[in-house]
């Protein structure tokens, strides 16, 4: 099978034992990576510095560290990872999730099956405090077909567990840069311009959610720049006019509603 790099930023507000647990977990792969890729976006706390370098002590052939002088998000600090990788499958991980130890197997497995590829995601667990604790399960489309109707009503695919080629996530101008949303409006371009993906059935990677994450996807300011981003997607032609629409109005909806109902609609409806 081909081999894979692995692409993570983290920042100052991370926890240190969520990092160490998220990057042991891709230590952990049953197919293991020749290049982990951590990009520091601006100047971490001494904590976390102690798992990096704890990390690079124990996986020092293979975890290259990568630090910004100060933080310029997340967009931006996977876009200079990318130029960094050494290998064209790229192995998406947030620095608070945990991969399932046969999470890259699987997806390098459908990339040697269909060439053609350029994204493989899959479905994910959200889970609070511990793995042990698993509070909601999202399936996502998977053919290209059902990714594309998907896509234009919701995120198509789970960014923590994708894996995509390189070559042509930056042929595609990489992550778009100060807007909500940024793995999705890559993966509208992506899809804009011809390029395969598929969602695997199984669960990938367990998802932390906190009440923090139910208030980030509220408030109109929120509910503006998700409009916004609805609307490039009409203006490329990835939504049509009903189905810009449609979104918005679910959008006011589940952004004006209070935080508590919010979590609840996550949870029943959107899960």
């Amino acid at each position: 099978m081909e081999k894979y790099s692995v692409l993570m930023s983290v920042y100052s507000g991370e926890k240190p034992e969520y990092l160490r647990q998220s990057m042991q977990s891709i230590f952990d792969q049953t197919v293991p990576t020749d290049d982990f890729v951590l990009m520091c976006d601006g100047p971490l706390t001494p904590e976390l510095d102690q798992v990096i370098e704890q990390m690079a002590r124990d996986h020092g052939g293979v975890l290259r560290i990568f630090r910004l002088d100060k933080n310029g998000g997340l967009a931006n600090a996977l876009n200079v990872g990318l130029t960094k990788c050494r290998n064209d499958l790229v192995a998406r991980m947030d620095s608070d999730d945990v991969a399932l130890p046969d999470r890259c197997r699987l997806q390098l497995e459908a990339f040697r099956d269909q060439p053609e590829l350029a994204v493989v995601g899959g479905a994910i667990d959200e889970f609070e405090q511990s793995v042990d604790h698993v509070v909601s399960h999202k399936d996502m489309p998977q053919t290209q077909e059902e990714i594309l109707r998907y896509a234009r009503m919701r995120n198509p695919f789970n960014h923590p567990t994708v894996m995509y080629r390189r070559s042509v996530v930056m042929a595609a101008g990489g992550y778009p840069r100060n807007i909500l949303h940024e793995d999705y409006a890559l993966w509208g371009n992506l899809l804009l311009s011809g390029a395969q993906g598929r969602n695997l059935p199984q669960t990938l990677c367990y998802m932390r959610v906190d009440n923090g994450m139910y208030n980030r996807r509220g408030g109109w300011q929120y509910l503006k720049l998700a409009v916004a981003l609805r609307w490039s997607f009409y203006r490329k032609g990835l939504y049509t006019f009903w189905s810009f629409l449609l979104v918005v109005a679910g959008l006011t909806v589940v952004c004006l509603m209070p935080m508590s109902l919010r979590k609840k609609t996550y949870r029943w409806i959107l899960r």
